[in-house]
């Protein structure tokens, strides 16, 4: 009997240390994705989705592909310059993450939620919905 909870303790050990690694993994992911999009890289942010992403932006009912958001790097190139972007996720579980992202911009700023779905470290799912119109919140 005493052998059965050992071994039944160790699958659990193992379980949430798997969990807690690709949480870690999936928090590395993000951060690198904001890095990305903060200087509108288009290499790491292609390497960083999956072929088939879906990328939904909530506020203005639009599901991008991959090819579709990578084309449309140049026009967020300008809106990005001069701007920083905060980040810090909300909660991490079963490969979707929840992040409060502040995008401060030279002339307005807007807090956003977002949430990624990453697997095979590949983002293969985001939406993305604007919490409020200044950064006050976060």
């Amino acid at each position: 009997m005493q052998r059965s909870w050992w071994r039944i303790f160790v699958a659990a050990a193992l379980l949430v240390t798997s969990i807690v690694r690709a949480s870690a993994d999936d928090g590395a992911i993000i951060d690198r994705w904001y890095s990305a999009l903060l200087v509108a890289d288009r290499t790491e942010l292609s390497d960083l989705l999956s072929d088939d992403v879906r990328m939904k932006l909530d506020d203005i009912g639009v599901v991008q592909t991959k090819e579709d958001f990578i084309a449309s790097i140049d026009e967020w190139q300008g809106a990005v310059a001069g701007a920083t972007i905060r980040h810090r996720i909300e909660k991490s579980e079963n490969g979707e993450t929840t992040v409060l992202a502040c995008y401060d911009f030279p002339s307005n700023d807007t807090l956003m939620r977002e949430t990624f779905t990453v697997a095979g470290g590949h983002i293969v799912a985001s939406t993305q919905t604007a919490v409020a119109q200044n950064c006050s919140g976060y």
